[in-house]
C-alpha cells in the first residue's frame, strides 16, 4: 500500500514538474515572440533582455556621430535621441544591389512617411564623390524624402568607423571588387530609442524588409509601454 502511495506521489511530482516546465517555456517563447532581441557583435547573437535589465547600462551602443545629410545639414545622434531609425549603407554611383536596396527602403520610407519617431539613415561609402550636391540630385531622382530618410556624407574615416564598429558592416567594406564596382553590405540595422541595435536584416530581400516594417512597429509598442 506504502509502495503504491509512494509510486503515485512520484507520478504526480512527475507530471506537476514537466506541466511547470512547459508552462515556463512556452511563457518564455511568448516573451520573445512579443520582443526584440539586443546584439552587441558582429556575429549578431541574440541577447533576450528586458528594457529595464540592468545588463543594458553597459551594453553595445551606436557611438556619437555627425554627418551631413543632402540638404547641407549636419545630422547628429542627438536628432535621433528617442527615435527609432533603420541604418544602411550605399553610394550612388553603385551598379548592383543598391538599386534593389534602395528600392526596399522605399518600402520602409513609405510605410512610415507619416510617423515622427521612424526614419532612415543611409550613409554613402563613397563620401569623396557623394558630395552634398550628388546626394540632393540622388534624392530628388528616387523619391527619397528629406527630413524621414536621411542620405549622409562625410570624413571616409569616421564614416567606416562606425560601419565597421558601431553597425557591424563587413570588415572588407569599401574593397573593390572590379574597376566599376565596389564592395559594401546588403545588411540593414534596426536600431532603437536608446542607441540598442535590435535587428539585422538583408536588404535584398523583400520578406526580410516585411520583418523589419513589423519589428519597428514592435518597438513602437515597446517604447509605448516604456513610456
Amino acid at each position: 500500500m506504502k509502495k503504491s502511495l509512494q509510486l503515485i506521489s512520484v507520478l504526480l511530482i512527475t507530471i506537476f514538474t514537466n506541466t511547470y516546465t512547459h508552462a515556463a517555456q512556452s511563457g518564455s517563447d511568448s516573451n520573445k515572440a512579443n520582443s526584440l532581441p539586443y546584439y552587441n557583435g558582429p556575429e549578431f547573437t541574440p541577447n533576450w533582455l528586458s528594457s529595464d535589465s540592468p545588463k543594458l547600462s553597459n551594453f553595445h551602443k551606436i557611438s556619437d556621430f555627425k554627418f551631413m545629410d543632402q540638404t547641407g545639414e549636419y545630422l547628429t545622434n542627438k536628432d535621433m535621441e528617442g527615435k527609432i531609425y533603420v541604418a544602411s549603407f550605399f553610394f550612388t554611383s553603385c551598379p548592383g544591389i543598391c538599386p534593389k536596396m534602395r528600392s526596399q527602403l522605399s518600402n520602409v520610407q513609405t510605410e512610415f512617411l507619416q510617423d515622427d519617431d521612424v526614419f532612415i539613415i543611409s550613409h554613402s561609402i563613397q563620401p569623396e564623390n557623394d558630395t552634398v550636391e550628388v546626394l540632393q540630385e540622388y534624392a530628388d531622382e528616387n523619391d527619397i524624402k528629406a527630413g524621414k530618410w536621411y542620405l549622409v556624407t562625410g570624413k571616409r574615416d569616421d564614416i567606416y568607423t562606425i560601419a565597421r564598429e558601431d553597425y557591424f558592416a563587413n570588415e572588407d567594406l569599401g574593397e573593390y571588387v572590379s574597376n566599376n564596382d565596389f564592395l559594401h553590405t546588403e545588411n540593414i540595422v534596426l536600431v532603437d530609442q536608446n542607441r540598442h541595435i535590435r535587428g539585422i536584416y538583408n536588404g535584398l530581400n523583400k520578406t526580410s524588409i516585411t520583418h523589419l516594417i513589423a519589428d519597428v512597429k514592435t518597438l513602437q509598442q515597446e517604447k509605448n509601454k516604456a513610456n
